[in-house]
């Protein structure tokens, strides 16, 4: 998305915060939509949910390139955020959890790969589509794109997945509120999210703004981009190492530490003078990322089981989600009223410090029944 954005304030004649409001509101939108639906992948066949989802994904990627007004803009931008950073990975990592027992965390850590590769490719792609012909173009490609995947989709057996599925059907609304409730109100809730939205909230509002506190450093904006590939490198290979560890010492365990890395590694970037501060950074950041998505999804495996684990992960993804809407505008709010630099990743940091002691708490939380 954030390649589009430039093309898209001057298409649209707005400024750069108004489409950071409007992409706030998009995705507070799209966690809470994503309550309702989430439930869908422990009732409904993979393969129906899967399909449904890639096709809204790609409808929403048509429309932002067809939007030539800003209410066609705001429901594409709800689609993206509700089918792809939303649902694409729920799906996979909730599949990836009922179906695996002894060996999840590799089982995770393979899956995640995906993300890794593309995250890799896709954004050259996508820059090059849109410095030869333009940013509509580009959007439309990729939806026809997922479309042509739809019909690889379609000759690929998904049965063994469904063997899972829940023999209750569709659960009513009152049922999943009543879930939804006890989730919330456990004890764990208050140690296992925390966790996730303020790695997601960090992350995001330190990755949005990275080219502005390496400008604000005086640190060579190409260097920074080729570190930037130890960070993906670092991520795709803690990723592994993530599952195998998961496997190996349980993901209550990993839970306690994953965080320290991202936590430590914000201290150099905000206090060294040299661009070496930014690659130890990126190194520790990468470990954590690498790892967070396997520990925090097996960890709700382990914690809750794996009956409605569908719904019971669609609650944190909501709040995982909300938080990388906060994160921009809360931190663009500090850089906007001169907060410095350094204040802005101390800040940030502490935070982190906080909730990794809060962490230590799942030693002492047992498993629920669902």
């Amino acid at each position: 998305m954030s390649l589009y954005v430039p093309e898209i304030v001057r298409d649209f004649q707005i400024t750069e915060g108004t489409f950071g409001a409007i992409y706030a509101g998009c995705t507070v939108i799209s966690s809470i939509i994503m309550l309702t639906v989430g439930h869908t992948v422990d009732h409904k066949p993979v393969k129906i949910v899967t399909a449904f989802t890639i096709l809204s994904l790609a409808a929403s990627s048509i429309l932002l390139g067809f939007s030539y007004h800003i209410a066609f803009l705001f429901i594409a931008i709800v689609g993206l955020r509700l089918t792809g950073q939303g649902l694409l990975s729920h799906i996979s990592m909730t599949v990836i959890s009922k179906y695996f027992d002894k060996n999840r965390g590799k089982a995770l850590s393979i899956s995640s790969l995906g993300y890794s590769i593309g995250e890799a490719i896709f954004p050259l792609v996508i820059a090059f589509i849109i410095a030869w012909f333009d940013w509509r173009v580009a959007a439309i490609a990729s939806g026809i794109a997922l479309l042509i995947y739809l019909i690889r989709l379609k000759f690929t057996n998904l049965a063994d997945f469904d063997k899972q599925l829940s023999l209750e059907g569709r659960p009513s609304t009152l049922s999943l509120l009543k879930d939804y409730k006890k989730v919330v109100f456990e004890k764990k809730f208050g140690i296992m999210m925390p966790a996730s939205f303020t790695l997601s909230f960090t992350v995001t509002a330190i990755f949005f703004y990275q080219y502005v506190f390496v400008v604000d450093k005086n640190w060579s904006v190409q260097l920074y981009a080729t570190f930037f590939t130890v960070y993906a490198a670092t991520r795709f290979v803690f990723s592994i190492f993530g599952g195998i560890w998961v496997d190996r010492f349980s993901a209550k365990v990993l839970f306690r530490y994953f965080l320290i890395p991202f936590t430590i590694g914000m201290l150099p970037f905000a206090f060294m003078s040299s661009i070496l501060g930014a690659l130890i950074f990126l190194i520790l950041a990468g470990i954590t990322v690498g790892m967070s998505g396997t520990v925090q999804t097996s960890l709700i495996a382990e914690m809750y089981g794996t009956a409605k684990m569908g719904a019971i992960r669609s609650v944190f993804t909501m709040f995982m989600v909300l938080s990388t809407a906060l994160g921009p505008l809360l931190v663009g709010f500090l850089i906007d009223s001169n907060v410095s630099f350094t204040s802005i990743m101390l800040i940030l940091a502490a935070g982190m410090a906080l909730v990794t002691i809060n962490c230590q708490r799942i030693k002492f939380a047992e498993r629920s029944s669902y």
